[in-house]
Order: C-alpha cells, then sequence, then structure tokens
C-alpha cells in the first residue's frame, strides 16, 4: 500500500509541474489573440506566485486539519477548473482571477506532499519526487505545441485540463488508501507518537535556525529564477552567440536541473542528505567560475549545465532534512515558511537581477550567481554548525533514520 501511495504521490507531482511551464508556452499566441501587451504575461505570473506564498504559509493550519490526502485531492481538483477556467477565458479580468485559485492549489500540493515524504520516505524518494515535477514542467510545453500546430492555444489548455482532472480523479480515488497507509505507519513506529503542531509563520521566522534555511530556500531558487530568466540575454549580450542558439541554452540548464536531481535520487541510498547539498553547492560554484573564466563561448553550455546540475540536489534534500532539523511535530509548519521564502526568490530576485542588468550590463549575470551560490553555501554551514550536526554524529542520526 505504501508503494502504490507513493507512486500516486509522484502522479500527483507530475501535475504539480503541468501548469508551471504552459502559460510561457502559450503566451505569445495568447497575448496575440487576447489583444494583450506582451509584459502582462509577467503579471499573470505574479498573482500565481501571490497565491502559492498564502496557501505556503497557511498549509500547515489547513493540512493537519483536513489531512494530506484530503488537502491534495481538493488542490489539485482546484488546478485542474482553473485551467479549464484558461481555456475558456475571454479576457485579461479573467486570467488574473483564475491565477489566483491556481496558485493556491499549487502551494497546497506542493507543501502537503514534500512534507509527507520528508516524514514517511527515504530521501532518494524525494529526489525522485522533483525528477517527476520535471515530467510535468516537460509534458506541458509538448501538449500546447502539439495544440498550436494544428489548433489554438485554447485547445492546449484543454488538453493539460484533461491530464490534470484525471490526476484528480486518481488523487480523490485512493482518498481511503491514506487512513490505510497511516494505520501501516503506526504499526511500523514511524509515526513516533509525534503530533504535528501549527505554528504562526511570524512565530517560526523569529527563530534564527528557520531564518538561515529559508535563506538557503530564496537564494537556491533565485540561481535558478535568474538562470532561467536571463541566461539567453547574458549569452546574446555578454558572450556574442546568435539569439536562436542561446535560446536553446535554457534547455541545456534544464537538462542539468532533471541530470542532477535522479543522479542524487540514485546516491541518495551511499550518502546523506547533508553530503548530496554540500557536494551539489561545490559544483555549483566550480561551475560559476567557468562561467567566469575567460574561455570561449562554447564553454559557457558546459557551465550553465553545472550550475543546473548542481543547485538541483538543494531543494529536495533540504525538505528532506526538514524533519531531521526542526522535529517531525513542527516540519509542516517550516516547510510551509520554507516554500514561501523559495516563491519570494523566485518572485523578486529574478526581476530584480534584469533591472541591474538592463542598467550595467548581463556580464553581472555570473557574478550574481556567484553571490547567491555563496549566501546558499555560507548559510547551510551555519545552520548546519548550529544544530550541532558533526560529520560523525550526522551520520549516526542519518543512519539511524533510515533503520
Amino acid at each position: 500500500m505504501t508503494v502504490v501511495l507513493l507512486v500516486v504521490i509522484y502522479v500527483a507531482f507530475v501535475g504539480l509541474g503541468i501548469p508551471d511551464s504552459l502559460l510561457g508556452a502559450a503566451w505569445p499566441a495568447m497575448h496575440a489573440d487576447l489583444g494583450l501587451p506582451v509584459s502582462m504575461g509577467s503579471v499573470i505570473t505574479m498573482i500565481v506566485s501571490c497565491g502559492t506564498i498564502v496557501s505556503s504559509l497557511a498549509s500547515a493550519a489547513v493540512i493537519n486539519r483536513f489531512g494530506t490526502g484530503r488537502v491534495t485531492a481538493f488542490s489539485t481538483t482546484l488546478t485542474a477548473l482553473a485551467l479549464l477556467g484558461f481555456a475558456l477565458a475571454p479576457n485579461i479580468a479573467w486570467l488574473c482571477a483564475l491565477a489566483i485559485p491556481l496558485g493556491l492549489g499549487a502551494g497546497s500540493i506542493d507543501t502537503a506532499l514534500n512534507n509527507y515524504v520528508a516524514l514517511h520516505y527515504k530521501a532518494t524518494h524525494m529526489n525522485f519526487l522533483h525528477c517527476a515535477y520535471g515530467v510535468g514542467v516537460t509534458i506541458s510545453p509538448f501538449i500546447m505545441s502539439v495544440a498550436l500546430s494544428a489548433g489554438t492555444w485554447r485547445e492546449g489548455y484543454l488538453g493539460a485540463t484533461a491530464c490534470q482532472a484525471a490526476i484528480a480523479l486518481l488523487t480523490i480515488a485512493i482518498l481511503p488508501l491514506w487512513d490505510k497507509v497511516a494505520r501501516v505507519h503506526e504499526r511500523q513506529g514511524d509515526e513516533q507518537d509525534v503530533e504535528p503542531r501549527t505554528e504562526s509563520p511570524l512565530r517560526l521566522v523569529r527563530r534564527r535556525d528557520v531564518r538561515l534555511a529559508c535563506l538557503v530556500f530564496l537564494a537556491s531558487v533565485a540561481i535558478e529564477g535568474i538562470c532561467n530568466t536571463w541566461c539567453t540575454s547574458y549569452l546574446v549580450g555578454a558572450r556574442g552567440m546568435g539569439a536562436g542558439e542561446a535560446a536553446g541554452m535554457v534547455t541545456v540548464y534544464y537538462v542539468g536541473v532533471t541530470a542532477g536531481r535522479f543522479l542524487s535520487g540514485v546516491l541518495a541510498n551511499r550518502l546523506s542528505s547533508k553530503q548530496l547539498v554540500g557536494l551539489g553547492q561545490a559544483i555549483t560554484l566550480a561551475a560559476v567560475l567557468v562561467l567566469l573564466a575567460p574561455l570561449p563561448t562554447s564553454a559557457a553550455p558546459v557551465g550553465l549545465f553545472l550550475v543546473g546540475f548542481g543547485n538541483s540536489p538543494l531543494y529536495p534534500n533540504m525538505l528532506h532534512l526538514t524533519p531531521r532539523l526542526f522535529g517531525r511535530e513542527l516540519s509542516q509548519s517550516v516547510i510551509g515558511v520554507q516554500m514561501a521564502a523559495s516563491y519570494v526568490g523566485s518572485l523578486a530576485i529574478a526581476p530584480l537581477f534584469g533591472v541591474v542588468g538592463q542598467a550595467f550590463g548581463f556580464w553581472l549575470f555570473p557574478v550574481a550567481l556567484l553571490v547567491l551560490g555563496l549566501v546558499v553555501t555560507g548559510a547551510f554551514l551555519v545552520l548546519m554548525a548550529l544544530k550541532g550536526w558533526r560529520p560523525r554524529e550526522y551520520a549516526r542520526r542519518t543512519l539511524g533514520s533510515r533503520r
């Protein structure tokens, strides 16, 4: 039963990824069809992100009240309905209104399932879970491209709605399984007689350890956002690459992300989550040095691949460490705050760098990555030291948690 539930959780995370890359793929056709300026796409994205931040902060109270299974089923259904609304939306007002439930649903799914997997499954499953998200992010542009080649963007959204609705029905159908698996965990002693405790986000962020963890997430996701949004501008403006060739380099970065999470999932049975994060950050900093070095332009894609490859293990492995760092009873509340911090990093830092790059030049792209990489590494090391986790003690605790 636990294996069946884990498979459904993977599928639900595929559904989490479907809406995230859909708007970007559809927007060139959408804004022309609806008579909107190109910049309005950023407004919709920001509304989705704000909804996600709100639901992440409120997630602990909601999930502790209704349970992970119900919240997942309801939130997946909510995102399916929002996607259907996008397919039928007549104007920008409807799109902005529908962006709210889309963001709220995504944030709830994200925090609920990440915490559940962190509590009940090994680190390898957390890494593969985020690979499943990558599958969803990859599927939706393909659906939209097929729809645009034969019809309109509305048909693309209808196709994505059909996929999301099927996933929603699956999460509803297996609702009784959550209680059965909970009883299995109780018999195995996995619950450790700990009741989840809902803690105010404001009270949590007063804690130094929580602030450090949030800083790790914020800076790491900011690296992702800057690479996703501005690596093409850097390659064209600072490295002299052609626009068409540079546009494909975003794919190189995401191939690195997917490869890094898959490999960290394989290595999680041999290395601890802390070791995977540390190794990944070492690779990230080395990759940034490749971008900073006066090497031929052909070396830039290698650097981008390695930035994605090195930075990718941090997110799933830090989430898996959360119950061990902050206690099982507080993990849901802390994960909600961490997820909100990560969305703030994506929402604020990447646009801020765009302003800086436009003013001073996009040659600052690797400099920004270096600064953020040092922030991630420094905050992570201070957090580990604050928790008193020395290598031997950490290894003992990690092995003990895998009994």
